[in-house]
């Protein structure tokens, strides 16, 4: 009996199955990985928020939010660090969200590519200069002949967030379709009035999402505000003139305090610091999809 020698088709077939397996199995393999690198991000913030939690349990009380920093061993708590916390990153918002949404228009709707250019640029580095030489260029600039007060610290913190805030909205601003601006223009909308009621509530969500996180990461920083805001009166103060208390500040204080007590009250307010975060991008959540609706609907 003479056999029959297999055809150029079934090794075709046989070639395209064992390279459809191959793929299959490269995708299980990346799939897997995706999988394994979200676990471990959630991991790592279930480690952190259990540790800070563990650690400043006890010190989470009333008294805590109620009283100020206790002094030669006294108890107390951190709401003067809580105030001027709130004071102080607030002024900053002011001070920079304006600024850099106005900045980030500029690149997207007027100026043109080089000009874009340049200024993608001098924010890209802005964004990377170290805060503590930020905290040294403020406290030479102010500080120093003037005293320490808390519009300095803001003003600190300013200059760290504009830099994210506004690079982030210019990427939003850039993604809205172009025809959005085409199909107002053509209804005879003017410009600034076509990006007022057109692409700002377009892009909300993701100005919102740029705005929480430069929040988040200003309102943690402690190098600007050890030049501009650490001299403070352990007292609830609304002067923002003068130094303030701040939570970055006090944390690191209670961190190297040999007293337990004031350890634990450092692990409880890096957990109101965490808190705070967290309430800023629900909320930040909440109003963007707000607004998407309102915009859908109308």
């Amino acid at each position: 009996m003479s056999s029959v020698a297999p055809g150029p088709d079934a090794f075709d077939i046989t070639t395209q199955s064992n390279g459809l397996r191959r793929r299959r199995i490269v995708e299980k393999g990346f799939g897997g990985l995706a999988v394994l690198a979200a676990v471990l991000a959630v991991g790592i913030l279930a480690l952190v928020l259990g540790t800070v939690v563990a650690k400043g349990f006890d010190a989470l009380n009333w008294d805590l939010f109620t009283k100020p920093r206790p002094l030669f061993g006294q108890a107390g708590g951190i709401a003067d660090a809580l105030i001027g916390s709130m004071l102080i990153v607030g002024m900053c918002m002011v001070m920079a969200i304006p600024v850099a949404v106005l900045v980030a228009i500029y690149m997207s709707e007027y100026a043109g590519p080089r000009v874009a250019t340049s200024l993608r640029l001098v924010l890209d580095v802005l964004n990377g200069v170290p805060a503590i030489i930020v905290g040294i260029f403020v406290f030479g600039l102010l500080v120093v002949g003037h005293g320490q007060s808390a519009v300095y610290g803001a003003f600190a913190l300013a200059i760290l967030m504009l830099p994210m805030v506004a690079r982030a909205t210019q990427e939003v601003l850039d993604i809205v379709p172009r025809s959005q601006r085409e199909a107002s223009l053509a209804l005879g909308v003017t410009k600034w009035r076509t990006t007022w009621s057109i692409i700002l509530p377009s892009a909300i969500g993701g100005i919102l999402t740029g705005v929480v996180i430069a929040v988040a990461r200003v309102a943690g920083e402690t190098a600007p505000l050890l030049f501009t805001s650490s001299i403070a009166a352990n007292a609830v103060s609304f002067d923002v003139s003068q130094a303030l208390p701040t939570l970055p500040v006090a944390i690191f204080v209670f961190s190297e305090s040999p007293d337990p007590a004031e350890q634990a009250m450092g692990w409880a307010a890096a957990f109101v610091l965490i808190l705070f975060v967290l309430v800023m991008n629900v909320l930040a959540k909440l109003f963007a999809g707000r607004k998407r609706r309102q915009l859908e609907g109308g």
